[in-house]
């Protein structure tokens, strides 16, 4: 719905006071699945965005430029996705959602596929491209170690139908780093939020 794909049964979603319609540049998605351009290259397939808006190739240029640099893709701008290992095209990936200058950036388990060490490198990665961007990033994720590592604020759902259970404000200090996954604090925040998700799941499988 925030991503103007669903309409809502009820209520009205706002962002910045106006009503969210049709799909915007301004709302920018990166899912679970790669969902690269296979016949692009890096270069193409994060340029895309850009060039739909008629941008002089120049400046497309340095688009390009500026966000490869960014999620440290340098020498592999004239590769194909199939060339590519996870991280990496998840890595175009991001690039590519936030070469339209986005609002807001929608990561719906973006990290789910990968193996834990690619996680975990991805995710301080994120934090480091998310400081150098203007952008809002609501984060979808199962797992509640990335949840306290990423956020500001984690918001819990219920079992279906989906409600939001609780809202967690993460007051750990940024730029976070590596060590804090053993600090006394990181841990209180994931013991908190498994606590309120056994409570709601009860016996059930998560």
């Amino acid at each position: 719905m925030v991503a103007g794909l669903e309409k809502a049964t009820s209520g009205t979603l706002l962002l910045h006071d106006k009503p969210v319609g049709k799909p915007e540049a301004s709302r920018a998605i990166v899912f679970q699945e790669y969902l690269l351009f296979p016949w692009k290259t890096v270069k193409s397939n994060i340029e895309f965005g850009p060039s739909l808006q008629k941008i002089p190739k120049k400046d497309l240029e340095k688009i390009g430029r500026h966000y490869i640099d960014m999620v440290g893709l340098n020498g592999f701008e004239n590769r194909y996705p199939h060339e590519l290992s996870g991280g990496m095209k998840q890595r175009v990936a991001i690039a590519r959602a936030l070469a339209n200058e986005p609002d807001i950036l929608l990561m719906d388990e973006p990290f789910g596929a990968l193996d834990s060490l690619t996680r975990e490198s991805l995710q301080m990665e994120l934090l480091t491209i998310w400081q150098q961007t203007t952008c809002t990033v609501l984060f979808v994720t199962h797992s509640i170690t990335e949840a306290v590592y990423l956020a500001d604020r984690v918001v819990v759902m219920s079992k279906r139908p989906g409600r939001i259970k609780d809202i967690i404000p993460i007051n750990l200090e940024r730029p976070r780093y590596r060590e804090m996954y053993v600090s006394n604090e990181f841990r209180e925040y994931e013991n908190m939020l498994k606590e309120i998700v056994w409570k709601e799941v009860g016996d059930t499988v998560l």
